[in-house]
């Protein structure tokens, strides 16, 4: 069983070294393979000043601990981490970085494509735009429930236990 990790949080992260905490010393990680979202500036065609995200503590991560399994079922790999940030963030801060150990590149990359799909359809968060025209909601990408569609999973978002 891989060792798997989540954390929800609003203070910026260092990547480099949650690189070095993910591999842990295991000798048998021959891939690290990893994801890093950012705030983008713009979206739909608006100017975006600021996101704000939320979630619900405790459901969250339970959700996500979920994907890590699933994951860890489908895929030959040792760990696998996200971590996730809410409150608010401007842009250029990181947002969302998954990580993922395995002996082989494939299987890394697989399972950091698989984690990402799912977190963008199915993680509990709630993101607000602030955009010259005002606040606004961001809503669900079809493309993002087309990408979770080739892993077997339908979307419309899952109940959450």
């Amino acid at each position: 069983m891989p060792s798997l990790s989540v954390s929800i949080q609003p203070e910026d992260f260092d990547i480099g070294q949650e690189h070095l905490r993910l591999r842990a010393q295991d000798e048998r990680v021959g891939a690290v393979c990893s994801f890093l979202g950012t705030v983008r500036s713009q979206n739909e065609g608006l100017p975006v000043a600021a996101m704000t995200l939320e979630h619900y503590p405790g459901m969250t991560e339970k959700a996500i601990l979920s994907m890590l399994s699933q994951a860890g079922e489908r895929f030959d790999i040792y760990a696998a981490r996200v971590i996730h940030r809410v409150g608010d963030l401007n842009p250029g801060d990181q947002i969302v970085w998954v990580g993922v150990t395995s002996a082989h590149r494939g299987q890394g990359f697989q399972a950091c494509e698989f984690l990402i799909d799912y977190l963008k359809t199915q993680a509990p968060f709630w993101k607000k735009e602030q955009t010259p025209h005002g606040a606004r909601w961001v809503d669900a990408r079809v493309s993002d429930d087309d990408a979770l569609a080739r892993w077997g999973i339908d979307a419309p978002r899952q109940a959450f236990d």
